[in-house]
């Protein structure tokens, strides 16, 4: 049976990583605290990530007043834009006159019930320092092997899957302080000058993860009429349906560390 010799958590942080957390940690409260091992490499990125902003459309004082005829919340930035674009005359002489115009079935609102993150979501690195026939104490430091992505996505499937995906990542990124994307890249050479020590007669390997978080609730769905009677006009939302998703959203630009030492080699996968 290996022997592997697994060092404390102590003894990294005497090295340089510091006190570990544990593998998810929950962003519910709003209070993240990041991991010790987790290390920013946005300057040491080799690979430039494109920022994934959340899309944010202002209402215009029309949609807004449309908004407040209907008891369901909205947030598609999709629908927002196309009630801000849309130009509605009435008169008080339209006497009679009506319109039910059918505007299509939106994802309306995303309602999170979890936010966590895993801090070892991909292993996207591994280095290696064999020194069981060495006498020396040899130092071992974090170098990109190959390019490495991590892809996230959604865990169900779901109508409007890319304006479901705009209203879950807005919430983690709010919740988490974190720069989420559904894609994070490490390029090749990236480095970082953190140092581990291989004992003599040691095997040192020092683990490189994309953290990601995932996020889970609830989208609504409605078909969305814009409804005109005479002078007055509202939203009508038909056939309301509720709808349970998750996914997984990468963190740009960090790595999660983790430092061992063994006797034998480790067996690939």
């Amino acid at each position: 049976m290996k022997k592997v010799l697994y060092v404390s958590i102590a003894f990294l942080l005497i090295l340089s990583f510091g006190i570990g957390q544990s593998l998810v940690a929950d962003a519910s409260a709003g209070k993240l605290k990041i991991p010790d091992s987790v290390k920013d490499i946005s300057r040491q990125n080799t690979y430039p990530n494109p920022d994934m902003d959340p899309e944010y459309v202002q209402p215009s004082a029309s949609t807004l007043e449309l908004f407040r005829t209907t008891e369901y919340e909205i947030e598609n930035p999709n629908l927002i834009r196309l009630l801000n674009e849309t130009t509605i005359q009435t008169s008080k002489l339209a006497i009679g006159f009506k319109a039910n115009i059918y505007l299509g079935n939106w994802a309306l609102h995303y309602d999170s019930k979890e936010t966590s993150v895993n801090w070892e979501y991909k292993e996207a690195n591994s280095n290696k320092y064999d020194n069981r026939g060495g006498r020396e104490t040899i130092e071992l430091t974090y170098e990109q092997n190959e390019e490495f992505t991590a892809h996230g996505g959604l865990t169900t499937q779901v109508m409007a899957e890319d304006e479901v995906k705009k209203l879950m990542i807005a919430d983690a990124k709010g919740k988490t302080g974190l720069n989420l994307a559904f894609e994070s890249t490490i390029g090749k050479g990236t480095k970082l000058d953190t140092i581990m020590r291989v004992p003599p007669k040691k095997i040192g390997y020092l683990n490189a993860f994309i953290p990601a978080a995932s996020e889970r609730g609830n989208v609504l769905y409605g078909e969305v009429y814009l409804h005109i009677k005479g002078n007055e006009k509202k939203l009508v939302i038909k056939n309301v349906t509720q709808k349970g998703v998750g996914a997984w959203i990468p963190v740009q630009d960090k790595l999660t560390f983790k430092y061992f030492l063994t006797d034998h080699p480790k067996i690939s996968r």
